[in-house]
């Protein structure tokens, strides 16, 4: 109700209504112009999305426990052809970073390198090679990949002073004869080398270890309650390229570094390690990939021979776990390294895991699914320039010890049809893990089969 005692300008009223129904006018426009907005979003991610569909045409067929989980379009591949390689750095140091090691020196006259497409197993020391020969001889195999230095110490006839003064050199085999075995069946080898978790060489020289703020070496439950190196320490990283050097001065053909993370878990003690001052230490994955590209300089930049890194498959779906372990995802595959390996494996899923939205009961059921919905998971990171191959390992091996009904008989099926799930995401190259070394026959070709 107008109040009578106040006296009204009716042209300012009128007025003051155009006003209004000018404003409810635009914003009538401002909506209609919004929702036609959303409209074409929607049209054009439709339309991306049937592209996308045609491109995978002729891929082998997921399970229907993969509901959801999309297929690559294949527009980024592994390397399928020998071609030389020079590497340009794609990660910037931080400040910190920069503070602690300075800054990354380059090598000279950069070598540059051949891929080679990698179809290999794991056979641990140059263990049963005659039995893995013959694989060899009848599948796709191509690689062997052999276990220079395992946590426990240098398994091959090295000459490293620091590894033969903390008496971790087991002289297991002769390496250059293994080499010369290998070549001679069209093999080429990896040489594996197991980094920071070194709990004999911690033990023996307590400043290469992680310590606590009072300067004490710790110990870790997850790991055997044993000591581990200190990752953020360049002596360390010295050591363990010392040790590729030799190797590939005894003709092996790649190296890769395994174990290039921090330790999981707390301490015996309940100590906190101590790298710095707060304020001063570079994140752990800095770390880790200062350390995997100091080693590429020296390798394979320097001497033309390819490196790689492996992984935890953990890291593909949890950030989380990938900062307490030093692994970043994202970024460890841009250190300039020819490959990155990540070892997923269906049995070291937890019961009940969720991938991608999909909860898996017993993950170790599911090899196709589970390497399919990890890599799927993980596939933003090798859309980024400069992202190296994804070789990642299989497993190979049987769970038993999950316990009747939780675990697959990882017969030459099983195993192949991760092979499968890795080409369906576009992905070339593979290894085959079983510590006992002990591999079914087959082609292991994959869809090829």
């Amino acid at each position: 109700m107008i109040n009578d005692n106040r006296k009204y300008d009716t042209s300012e009223l009128r007025r003051k209504e155009r006003g209004d129904s000018y404003q409810r006018r635009l914003a009538f426009l401002q909506k209609l112009f919004i929702s036609l907005l959303v409209c074409a979003v929607v049209v054009g991610l439709v339309f991306i999305g049937i592209l996308i569909g045609s491109k995978k045409a002729g891929t082998s067929e997921s399970s229907q426990n993969l509901g959801g989980i999309p297929l690559l379009d294949g527009s980024i591949e592994a390397p399928t052809t020998t071609e030389p390689y020079t590497v340009t750095e794609y990660l910037e140091d931080s400040d910190l970073a920069l503070n602690m090691w300075g800054p990354l020196t380059p090598a000279e006259n950069p070598v540059p390198y051949e891929h080679v497409p990698v179809r290999g197993i794991y056979v641990g020391p140059a263990s049963n090679l005659e039995e893995c020969f013959t694989l060899a001889e009848n599948s796709e195999i191509n690689t062997f990949v052999i276990d220079l230095k395992e946590a426990e110490g240098v398994l091959f006839d090295t000459t490293n002073e620091l590894a033969l003064a903390t008496s971790t050199v087991s002289g297991y085999y002769n390496l250059g004869e293994v080499v010369e075995q290998c070549h001679a069946h069209g093999i080429r080898v990896i040489g594996r080398i197991v980094c920071f978790k070194d709990p004999n060489l911690a033990a023996a020289h307590p400043e290469l270890s992680i310590r606590d703020s009072a300067g004490n070496t710790l110990f870790f439950n997850s790991e055997g309650g044993r000591a581990f190196l200190d990752p953020y320490n360049p002596d360390n990283w010295e050591y363990l390229i010392e040790l590729a050097e030799e190797a590939i001065g005894r003709g092996v053909d790649e190296i890769q570094f395994d174990y290039i993370r921090f330790p999981t878990g707390g301490t015996t003690t309940g100590n906190e390690p101590y790298f710095g001052m707060e304020g001063t230490i570079p994140e752990k994955a800095e770390a880790i990939n200062r350390f995997v590209r100091t080693a590429r300089v020296r390798i394979q930049d320097t001497l033309g021979i390819p490196m790689s890194a492996d992984v935890f498959g953990i890291i593909l779906t949890s950030e989380y776990d990938g900062r307490n372990l030093g692994q970043d995802w994202m970024t460890i595959g841009l250190a300039g390294e020819d490959s990155v390996c990540p070892m997923i494996y269906p049995s070291h899923y937890a019961l009940g895991t969720m991938i991608g939205g999909i909860t898996f009961d017993k993950p170790d059921l599911y090899p196709y699914d589970i390497m399919v919905a990890v890599l799927s998971q993980g596939s933003s990171a090798w859309y980024q320039e400069g992202y190296c191959t994804v070789r990642p390992y299989v497993q190979a091996f049987t769970a038993y010890y999950l316990g009747d009904g939780n675990y697959l008989e990882y017969d030459y099926e099983a195993i192949n049809a991760q092979i499968r799930a890795i080409q369906d995401l576009r992905l070339d190259e593979y290894i085959l893990w079983n510590a006992s070394v002990i591999y079914p026959e087959g082609n292991y070709g994959g869809n090829e089969d």
